[in-house]
């Protein structure tokens, strides 16, 4: 199956930890509602790109109305002639807009260390290469997990995905070198996320209050960012300043 390509998203998206139990009711419950999308089951591998002193993931953590972030994102362990997704994340006064192009790897690459291809720039490849000359941004995390993705039956831009084994790494941060890396949660509960350009249907409102589901405030990177980038770094400072004295 190849879906068509959708490079640009306005919606809500809401974060939802649910206990393996609490899923198994939940989906079951959604049945009706959902079917599985164009893809189905699948790993997503994503390149998180920052500033050298997290200038991105620093501003995002402090809950701003206007955020903004970039990333190179793969389904899978892609080949060299596979496509990527180099995607500009915005989000404004609680909407997120997402903007994206194709590419291959190297492609991907290229353009983010200010290569441009022989192509002439669509409009959102030019957004990404201001960004760029603006932020000067390098791959800084590698986050990878398996998810499962739903849409709705009555209005396919609904979408409800389920996240598993979120796990990261800080070495090796290019996509084309696996996927594995270590737990960012020391937990087996499950990161679901509600994607909808617009309200929230009367249904899932009343089942999200049946089971006792209640959003979070829960980012993938910046959880990376404070729990071990952060750390190994004052880990570092405390060791130079033991060696120092």
């Amino acid at each position: 199956m190849n879906p068509t390509i959708i490079t640009c998203f306005e919606r809500v998206e809401k974060k939802y930890f649910l206990t393996p139990g609490q899923y198994t009711s939940f989906v079951r419950d959604l049945a009706p509602y959902i079917r599985q999308d164009a893809y189905g089951d699948y790993t997503i591998c994503n390149l998180y790109y920052d500033t050298d002193d997290f200038r991105l993931i620093r501003a995002s953590l402090e809950k701003p109305v206007y955020k903004e972030k970039l990333r190179v994102r793969s389904y899978g362990v892609p080949a060299d002639d596979d496509t990527v997704f180099v995607e500009l994340k915005k989000k404004f006064d609680g909407i997120v807009y997402k903007r994206r192009i194709t590419a291959t790897p190297q492609e991907a690459q290229r353009l983010l260390h200010g290569l441009r291809t022989n192509d002439p720039p669509g409009q959102i490849q030019r957004e990404i290469e201001y960004f760029q000359s603006f932020y000067h941004t390098a791959p800084r995390a590698f986050i990878a997990y398996d998810r499962q993705a739903y849409q709705g039956v009555e209005n396919s831009a609904l979408r409800i995905t389920f996240d598993r084994a979120l796990r990261y790494r800080l070495d090796r941060l290019d996509l084309q070198q696996g996927d594995d890396g270590a737990p960012i949660l020391g937990n087996d509960n499950i990161l679901m996320e509600i994607k909808i350009p617009g309200a929230c249907p009367l249904w899932l409102c009343r089942l999200l209050s049946e089971h006792s589901v209640r959003p979070v405030s829960f980012s993938k990177y910046g959880e990376v960012y404070r729990s071990h980038i952060l750390r190994d770094t004052r880990k570092i400072f405390t060791k130079e300043m033991y060696l120092s004295a």
